[in-house]
Formats: C-alpha cells, structure tokens, sequence
C-alpha cells in the first residue's frame, strides 16, 4: 500500500504558509470522522495510543508492535495524513531506527521523537532530558531509518524541562541532523517562542498553547505550522460511552436513550454506501 498523498499532505502543511491544528484521532471510526469534517491533519498521540490499546496512563506501557497495529488500523481506514507520536523511539538510537521502520510501513505520514528519559528514571519524579549528544544520535538514526524520503521526522524537546537556552542549543543541533521540523513542549509566552523562531529556519510544531500562544494568525508568522489543542475527542468519547452504559444499566430502553446519532451518521463512518457497490460488483448482491 503506499501512503505517498499522506505524506505529501503533511509536507504541504510544514512547507504552507499558515498555522493548523490537528485532529486527535485514536481509531479508524475517528480518522474518518475528522476527515470527512475536512481536517488537514489526524495526530495520534502516545496517551490516546496507550488508552485506546490498554486503558493505561501515558507511561510508556504501550509497545511499539502494539503502537505499529494501531497506526495501520487508521492508515487503512481513510486518506487523512497521520502524524504520530513515537515517544523517545522505544529505546536507544538502535531502537529508534526500528521504530521509524515500523511506522512507515504502518503508514505514518510523520513521526515525533523526543528526547525525554523515558521509562521514568527509578527514583526521579521530575522529567528528565537525555544528553544532547544522545539526542542528535537518536535523530540521526530516524532520519536515516526511513526509506521514503517523503516521510516527515520531528524531532521534539521540552522548554519547561531544562530552560529556553537548552532548548534552543538542542534544536539547533537536531536540525543540523536533517529531521524535517521541530516540536516544542512547554513553551509559555511570546517571548520564548519568538527565540526558537530566531534560532531556527524549520518549520515548529507546538504542543498544547497558552493563552498568549492562542492566536493563529501570530503563530503563523513565528514559522508554527502544527498548534496541538489537547487530546479532548477521546475524553469526549468516553464519557459519552459512560453516560449510554449507565442509563442503560439503570433501566432506560436504547429507544429512549438521548444523543444518539442517526442512522446516515453512522452508515457515513461506516463507509456503507461504497460496501453496498463492492457487494453488488463482486458477490451480485442488491441493496
């Protein structure tokens, strides 16, 4: 299967001229749904990953066999380009470069590699970076794992971990290793956003926004291409299952349950009207 309209997606979106925010999407039924609400970009990320597959915390449970399955369950749902949260790659640089294989023949449009220590460090509560030099190896390693060259790398660190300065001395190290943006965490104020964007001519990705970050036309021009806004839809999701099995167990009749979708809803996410003709093409089935 080839993913080439996905990628070429997302490198139109770091190549573009203007600031979007992704989807949070967790599964084929989301994918589709965010595409067809026209989304330019679906975002799985690690702690809808690590829920949707165990119900865990984002922790680092979740296994990349595991991560790889559910990125194809989307890939092969629909069209909407993926960008995936990959973690700190599941292990050392080594590591890295088979998580970016596996991924790519998932079908990720991109990936993210962080340089956070992670597992958690027996002992140590607070977040923690890898060295520098540890970093650029592991980006160096995803860079050089992909086969389509189409394939978008971020390579992510945290302002809020070690300090703007360190941040910025990582970025600009981790561009010089060829990843294609970069993706900032815990950047709070203008200030420290107009920095970054000082120090670096790649496009940047930034995670959940500030207030004072919350203005796309001004993202726009410090060179921000992706804005995260959270992870809601999958909290959305299962607070409605929630509510549907609790009137449920307490008596209401599934007539009478409220907020239910229509039956077109549900027959559009379901991709009904295109399994009706390969019925008909390939078993002689009438609808």
């Amino acid at each position: 299967m080839s993913w080439s309209k996905q990628r070429a997606g997302l490198r139109s979106i770091l190549s573009g001229s203007t600031c979007i925010r992704p989807a949070s999407v967790y599964d084929a039924v989301s994918a589709r749904i965010a595409e067809d609400i026209g989304f330019e970009l679906g975002m799985l990320g690690g702690s809808t990953a690590s829920l949707t597959v165990l119900g865990d915390p984002d922790l680092m449970l979740i296994t990349l066999s595991e991560l790889a399955e559910t990125v194809r369950r989307i890939t092969r749902a629909g069209t909407l380009p993926l960008l995936i949260d990959a973690d700190h790659g599941f292990g050392n640089a080594l590591n890295v470069r088979r998580t970016v294989q596996e991924l790519e023949n998932a079908g990720a449009a991109g990936l993210t590699i962080e340089d956070t220590l992670l597992p958690t460090a027996y002992g140590q509560a607070k977040p923690q970076l890898i060295s520098l030099e540890e970093g650029v190896g592991k980006m160096k390693a995803a860079v050089e794992a992909r086969v389509d060259p189409v394939l978008s790398i971020f390579a992510r660190t945290a302002v809020n971990i070690t300090g703007l300065n360190d941040a910025i001395a990582r970025a600009k190290a981790y561009e010089g290793t060829g990843v294609d943006a970069l993706f900032f965490t815990g950047i709070k104020a203008r200030a420290e956003l107009d920095a970054v964007r000082a120090a670096t001519s790649l496009p940047i990705m930034l995670g959940t926004t500030e207030p004072e970050l919350d203005d796309i036309p001004y993202l726009t021009s410090a060179g921000v291409r992706i804005a995260n806004q959270g992870h809601t839809p999958f909290a959305a999701a299962a607070l409605a299952v929630h509510e549907t099995l609790k009137a449920l167990r307490e008596g209401t009749k599934p007539k009478d349950l409220k907020g239910l979708p229509s039956a077109d809803f549900v027959n559009r996410y379901m991709r009904s009207g295109d399994v009706q003709k390969r019925s008909a093409a390939y078993l002689g089935l009438k609808a």
